[in-house]
């Protein structure tokens, strides 16, 4: 349900922002390698940064939770 006047979250936005170490060696691994997966089982399973922190970062770089209303 895209909305002229705004702009979708885009994959690891986040963990560029931040600077997550992890992000970080990732964005130097081929696309899809085994290296690569490997790390993204790391974000996968032990994330570094809490959902506290996520939600947080949405609502500072004014971010909105939408999800469609529920027909009873």
């Amino acid at each position: 349900m895209p909305n002229e006047d705004f702009v979708e979250y885009k994959r690891r936005e986040y963990c560029n922002d931040v600077k997550c170490p992890i992000q970080v060696i990732m964005n130097q691994k081929e696309l899809d390698s085994s290296e690569y997966n490997e790390l993204r089982d790391i974000c996968k399973e032990h994330c570094l940064y809490t959902t506290y922190e996520f939600h947080h970062w949405l609502v500072d770089k004014g971010y909105l939770l939408l999800r469609p209303e529920q027909k009873k």
